[in-house]
């Protein structure tokens, strides 16, 4: 079987990692050609040029290398007609997946597959219709997609979101964190700001104040801020003058980060985060938490105008509850998110109900999501899979 994978960033790269452990796993023939990172490449795939060339967001970023862009989207797009494969796999990055998928689709009818469905269910619906017009297949992270997908003319398939995959860090690693770092048994309160730098410079200030009135309300807590590598500048420099001196956790340190990073979440009592994929991660170390958001005047009344649901969290979509505070917009201000922790401090298990079912109904303990991302892909190509050794 001969597959054509394609991921243009971090993230895509690791659902495309886990979709090629699957396949070669129920497909032992397997071959691939196509764009990845290091977890693709691990899995055999020789990249056509370099995946970083894709991780481009913003206009400002995309507008002096458009050409270049469109290059890389021709030359992969020939790449695909010219191997034939039994399947083209397009791995999130709409922007230049999409594109890829068009050409193909207007010169042949090659099967083509994208991993993580288009955000319809939160705005912009006609993305599913547009989409279909080349893509005959969806694998979705979530379990309330495949509705969306189907009713525009695709198949859809539930794989499960590659969270329920990752590894939690036990209690003994927790209390380890707190010992190594002279926390002892205070109470923990994570401080998750983003990791874009647009969104550090607009929350930072409003986390900041949001820690001052928590230091006189509680003076006994500590806060621990894990900063993405990519914002750790901006994160260092914006926690300087924060009350009670915050632990800033430096990726870049240490040999364990990620170890390190999933200690914390464990260990944490509660946390203040910017919305995102970031509430799964807390949701699946079973740290409750309050939401925050806030964006330009704008981005604001365009979005405001255009979504569909009446919360972003992750874990309340899921879960189909409101149990996760959440203050996005014109709410993202200190004295109620203030308010909505010092209660969440108090009463943490109000929320763990909603995160246990969150994990449950995103595959935790079921079949891993790349083994049931690779079964979907193979029954939709009409491929027999063999049964997993061990």
């Amino acid at each position: 079987m001969k597959v054509f994978i394609l991921a243009g960033e971090p993230s895509g790269d690791n659902l495309g990692g886990a979709l090629m452990a699957g396949l070669k796993l129920l497909c032992p023939d397997v071959t691939f050609d196509g764009i990845g990172g290091a977890r693709m490449q691990a899995q055999g795939l020789v990249s056509r040029f370099d995946m970083s060339e894709l991780s481009v967001m913003g206009l400002a970023e995309i507008l002096p290398r458009y050409r270049a862009l469109m290059a890389r989207i021709d030359e992969t797009a020939t790449a695909v007609l010219e191997m034939q494969p039994d399947v083209l796999v397009t791995i999130d990055s709409p922007d230049f997946s999409l594109r890829v998928a068009r050409r193909v689709r207007e010169k042949s009818r090659i099967r083509i597959v994208h991993y993580v469905a288009p955000t319809v269910w939160a705005w912009r619906p006609g993305r599913a219709e547009k989409m279909a017009r080349w893509v005959d297949h969806v694998l979705a992270l979530f379990p309330f997609e495949p509705p969306y997908m189907e009713a525009a003319g695709m198949r859809c398939d539930f794989v499960g979101h590659p969270v329920v995959a990752e590894p939690v860090a036990s209690d003994a690693q927790a209390a380890a964190f707190r010992a190594s770092h002279g926390l002892g048994d205070a109470p923990l309160l994570l401080v998750l700001p983003g990791s874009r730098r647009s969104e550090v410079a607009r929350l930072a200030p409003v986390f900041q104040q949001v820690v001052a009135r928590l230091a006189e309300a509680r003076p006994e807590l500590r806060v621990v801020v894990p900063a993405a590598e990519s914002v750790l500048a901006e994160v260092k420099r914006a926690t300087r003058t924060w009350a009670g001196q915050p632990l800033v956790l430096d990726p870049t340190a240490g040999v364990a980060p990620e170890t390190e990073k999933r200690a914390a979440f464990r260990a944490a009592d509660a946390a203040l985060a910017a919305s995102g994929t970031v509430s799964l991660e807390l949701a699946a170390a079973d740290t409750p938490m309050v939401i925050a958001y806030d964006m330009n005047w704008i981005s604001r009344q365009i979005i405001g105008r255009l979504l569909r649901v009446d919360t972003v969290t992750l874990v309340n979509l899921v879960s189909d509850t409101r149990a996760v505070p959440e203050f996005i917009g014109a709410n993202c201000r200190p004295g109620p998110i203030s308010q909505a922790v010092l209660k969440l401090l108090d009463a943490p298990q109000v929320q763990q109900q909603a995160m246990a079912l969150t994990m449950q109904r995103l595959g935790r303990g079921g079949e891993a999501p790349g083994l049931r991302a690779a079964r979907a892909v193979l029954e939709g190509c009409g491929k027999a899979a063999q049964s997993p050794v061990g």
